[in-house]
């Protein structure tokens, strides 16, 4: 390395040595003289995850000295806006000058955007929107304030003649758009200038300069190197081009490729702001998506050439060969020169090493991944990483690896809103605007957090609570809930529950009280959410990394919603916090396991394994979708010289360059993703492209994939039959309801695992009103109507919505169902009060009653029974929605009118006296004309199905007899679906498999 002399120190590693543990293998020897020789170097690097990986590297080589341990140099990171990192000490020190005013907090800025354009639409006379859309808003527009600012471009520059030029070409949205950004960008210079602050860029530019200048008038005695710094703001490229002109510095820079042809480096365009003879609008017609061009706009603004870079003189540990960096060189050229692939020998196209696996489904990538990342860690030493931008494939790589006792850290990070602490947060805030809705309160009580100092305890509680909720919603508000522990605690004189729902309910009452009201302060419902999230989980909320991460979040968002009073309605605060959370990633401490990473993209730069994974290679994931600025117009931007979306396609194609250079490459993709078929990344296809038919197949993984497919497959096992239980005589020997003997008729196997095995279906949370929920509904509208009021006429519809409030608060009843059930109820109110004109009166409604034949208790809960004026009775069932029909009562599918009326004739009904003789199906559904009708399933007149009046009674008691020997006293099995044709319910479907027998059966029917 040039320590003198008036040239610049220039270098670049090549992908095939690995740039970390190359960078340090050349480092050590030429800076360490004695143990405290490197301590003297200042490294600088871009991030402090850079700082990580050299360190690790250093570690790493040290051992490799019989000299024993270093001191290490001195690493300071120049900052990187992108992934949310500032200046280092070295550039930052305390107690600067005026020349870097203090940064602008980011939080204060964007809730202050927010306001500002709230402010801004309101003067173009735009439609008000929602809190979170305008903090989403202003999130971006921070983002391109910063992206301006980063390559120097202050907002003057908005209303230069060349920007208006373009924008009066616009369309009116992109006019209006602009507008909207000049005036909130000028609204926050002001504020910026009344607090005596600047934008973080602006106070890292100008820290940046100064340390070039004062570098360039006095130059430091000690080295600096600059190693890794790829990012071409202006400030940074002076920066680095006065580090490489220091007498003992240098510049090195990932992956330059000096082998590159001049005629495809000069193909890659202008890349930077200059002479532009054909007026072309800058960036237009360079390749910006080329993983080169964002190195050659950065030696174009630092003033140096491609050729003054000389190859770095060290490899780091298992380098690839040098013939894949000029494969990856072939690889990535530019559209018209990659027509010359088909003239380069094998040699220059094959890439050794590098295997190409496709899979069908990301669960199945993820298993093939995690295979490969286990396999490598038998051999002692092998480091092995999966890289994806993809952090749902990182997760489920993550999770197979403890299949082996394997702890892998996503160094990527979690986003806040996906870890316990933070799902808290959110929980408690959809509470809180819900006003304790079922949903979110029933998975807060069972969030792992929750109740902490005496789990247990709390658990047992909140599992009865949470059955209790299960059904179409309750009321909002704390009131019902209360009204429901009462109920749970009565039902099982269970003081405990009493003690637990205090508890809970006085963590809750300001959360639903803020819920209530019409706005409320963003700051003031950050202080109660903190303070319920302490409350209900103790200190275990701010304890480990995702709880101080929250801490910091918390104490963060409320310091500057004080400076800055933003209001929103209860209902946005979920998505206002979801949004901030999912921008702070929690980064997992040291602890996972040593020779495997999993990396995102920024962290995967300038690391290096022997096995490197290239995972979720697909359009959209890896490179992402070039997004463009929701306020600026493309052509705008070109004109400002800011870089388009496009431009990180190219950082996303040289970060693949530099994993490429590993020993072994895997580069992974699957057909399809949860939503359905995708597209293979550009990527691969320029991969597969440039290795032809024949060198393709020599570069594929097959193994890992046949291994993932086989790791769970399990042994063809033989058809399931049809079910056809056949308990004991004592587990069949039990009293049976009339709807259980309907069931034990028609579907056998549905009435041994209900009434034998007692299995019941566990309702849903929020669940919509089931027909049996409507069903009972009616019931118990029309038993308190002739229990409290003797049926009188016009009392029917009051007391229907007032037990309809106090049931549920679904909106399906509200708007669609409880309107055509009033209209129903008006019928039967009606109906009711004519037969009562002709003599015929209510006997009893909703009461039970029994009857035992052949030994059997056969019971009944009559709907209504009615005595005539000649003594006779009408047996009456209401139905919600179509009755049963007369051929299912003649064949013996329904008999709950029969057997209610064997169990009458027999004086089963206490106080009911006389023979039934009309046997009606009361419906609230709509008839013919109107809602509400009466049929009876009686054969008579033209009708072609039924059973006779006269015999109506005699038939039901044979169809009971004939149950009651072939199932209750005899031996038949209770078979699944004998008549598969009748309506059933399903609540036992997956319990009987039916789908493994049924469709088959058919099959085999038609054979």
């Amino acid at each position: 390395m040039a320590e003198a002399g008036p040239g610049l120190s220039l270098y670049s590693i090549a992908a095939h040595r690995g740039f970390a543990d190359a960078l340090v293998a050349g480092l050590i020897p030429r800076y360490r003289d004695g143990q405290a020789g490197l301590s003297r170097l200042t490294l600088l690097l871009p991030s402090r995850r850079a700082v990580r990986t050299v360190t690790e590297a250093f570690v790493r080589l040290s051992g490799d000295d019989s000299g024993g341990g270093l001191l290490l140099p001195r690493m300071a990171t120049v900052g990187d806006l992108d992934i949310d990192e500032t200046l280092g000490a070295l550039f930052d020190p305390i107690g600067t000058d005026e020349a870097a005013p203090p940064a602008a907090d980011p939080t204060r800025r964007w809730l202050a955007l927010a306001e500002y354009l709230a402010e801004a639409m309101a003067v173009e006379g735009l439609a008000e929107l929602p809190r979170s859309a305008l903090l989403r808003q202003s999130r971006q527009i921070a983002q391109a304030m910063d992206r301006m600012l980063v390559e120097g471009i202050g907002p003057q520059e908005l209303f230069e003649e060349r920007v208006i030029d373009i924008a009066g070409n616009l369309s009116g949205h992109w006019i209006q758009n602009l507008r909207l950004f000049a005036a909130v960008q000028a609204r926050w210079q002001l504020d910026l200038a009344d607090r005596g602050e600047v934008d973080a860029p602006t106070r890292r530019n100008r820290l940046l300069a100064r340390a070039a200048a004062n570098w360039r008038a006095e130059p430091p005695e000690s080295p600096i190197v600059a190693a890794g710094v790829t990012s071409a703001s202006p400030a940074i490229a002076d920066l680095l081009r006065v580090v490489a002109g220091l007498p003992r510095g240098a510049v090195i820079l990932p992956d330059l490729d000096l082998a590159l042809d001049e005629d495809v480096w000069n193909a890659l365009g202008r890349a930077g702001r200059g002479e532009n003879p054909d007026d072309t609008p800058i960036g237009v017609a360079d390749a910006v998506t080329h993983p080169q061009y964002h190195l050659k706009l950065l030696l174009n603004r630092m003033g140096v050439a491609r050729d003054e870079f000389r190859p770095w003189h060290r490899a780091g540990r298992s380098p690839s060969p040098p013939a894949r960096s000029r494969a990856i060189s072939n690889l990535f050229l530019p559209p018209a020169q990659s027509a010359s692939w088909v003239d380069l020998e094998a040699r220059d196209r094959r890439l050794d090493g590098v295997r190409l696996m496709t899979t069908d489904t990301p669960e199945e990538e993820a298993q093939a991944i995690a295979l490969l990342l286990r396999e490598a860690l038998d051999v002692p030493e092998r480091r092995a990483a999966l890289v994806t931008p993809d952090r749902a494939l990182a997760g489920r790589v993550i999770a197979h690896l403890r299949r082996w006792g394997v702890t892998t850290d996503d160094t990527a990070g979690t986003p806040l809103s996906q870890t316990p602490a933070g799902r808290i947060a959110l929980l408690l805030a959809e509470v809180l605007a819900e006003r304790a809705a079922p949903a979110p309160l029933a998975a807060l009580i069972a969030h792992p957090l929750a109740g902490s100092e005496d789990r247990q305890a709390w658990l047992r509680s909140a599992r009865r609570f949470d059955r209790g909720l299960r059904g179409p919603r309750l009321a909002a508000g704390l009131e019902p809930l209360a009204q429901l522990v009462e109920k749970l605690a009565r039902k099982r004189d269970d003081a405990a529950i009493l003690q637990w729902w205090q508890q809970l309910s006085a963590i809750l009452e300001p959360l639903v009280a803020l819920g209530d009201a019409d706005r409320i302060d963003l700051d003031e419902a950050i202080d109660a959410l903190a303070v319920a999230a302490e409350a209900l989980c103790g200190i275990a909320v701010w304890s480990d990394a995702p709880g101080r991460s929250l801490a910091a979040f918390v104490e963060d968002l409320r310091e500057n919603a004080r400076a800055v009073p933003s209001s929103m309605k209860p209902a946005e605060l979920p998505a206002i916090l979801r949004e901030a959370m999912d921008a702070v990633a929690v980064r997992p401490p040291y602890g996972g396991h040593s020779r495997v990473a999993v990396y995102g993209l920024i962290e995967a730069r300038m690391s290096r394994a022997d096995l490197v994974v290239c995972g979720g290679l697909t359009e959209g994931v890896w490179p992402a979708h070039a997004s463009g600025d929701p306020l600026l117009a493309p052509p705008v931007l070109r004109a400002l010289g800011v870089p388009g979306g496009d431009f990180r396609i190219g950082l996303a194609a040289h970060d693949l360059a530099a994993a490429l250079g590993a020993p072994e490459v895997v580069l992974s993709h699957a057909h399809r993703d949860a939503e359905g078929a995708v597209v293979p990344s550009r990527f691969v296809l320029r991969v597969q492209a440039m290795l032809g038919e024949k060198l393709l197949e020599e570069h594929r993984e097959r193994e890992a994939v046949d291994l993932a497919r086989a790791i769970d497959r399990v042994a063809t096992v033989p058809p399931h039959p049809q079910p056809d239980p056949k308990p004991s005589a004592d587990q069949r020997l039990r009293a049976i309801s009339a709807t259980a003997i309907d069931q034990l008729r028609s579907d056998p196997y549905q009435y041994y695992a209900k009434h034998i095995l007692r299995l019941t279906a566990l309702e849903a949370i929020d669940e919509a009103p089931t027909p049996a929920w409507r069903g009972s509904a009616v019931h118990e509208i029309l038993h308190r109507w002739y229990e409290k009021t003797g049926a009188a006429p016009g009392e029917l519809v009051p007391l229907a919505q007032e037990v309809l409030a106090e049931l549920t608060n679904h909106p399906f009843m509200r708007g669609l169902w409880q309107p055509r059930l009033v209209a129903g109820l008006e019928w039967v109110d009606d109906e009711t009060q004519r037969l009562r004109a002709e003599g015929r009166t209510i006997a009893l409604a909703e009461r039970s009653g029994s009857a035992v034949i052949d030994g059997v208790t056969i019971k009944a809960k009559a709907d209504r029974i009615d005595v005539s004026e000649d003594g006779s009775l009408a047996i009456v069932d209401y139905k919600t929605g179509a009755p049963r029909s007369a051929a299912m009562v003649e064949k013996g599918f329904a008999l709950q009118l029969g057997t209610t009326g064997v169990i009458a004739a027999r004086g089963g009904f206490e106080g009911i006296v006389g023979e039934p003789d009309a046997f009606e199906y009361w419906s609230l559904a709509k008839g013919k004309n109107d809602f509400g009708y009466r049929v009876e399933p009686v054969l008579e007149g033209k009708k072609k199905s039924g059973i006779p009046r006269e015999d109506f009674l005699p038939v039901t008691e044979d169809f009971l007899h004939d149950a009651i020997a072939r199932w209750i006293k005899g031996d038949e099995g209770f078979t699944a679906r004998p008549h598969p044709d009748l309506p059933s319910y399903t609540d036992y479907d997956q319990l009987m498999r039916l789908d493994e027998w049924l469709a088959r059966g058919a099959q085999d029917d038609d054979a």
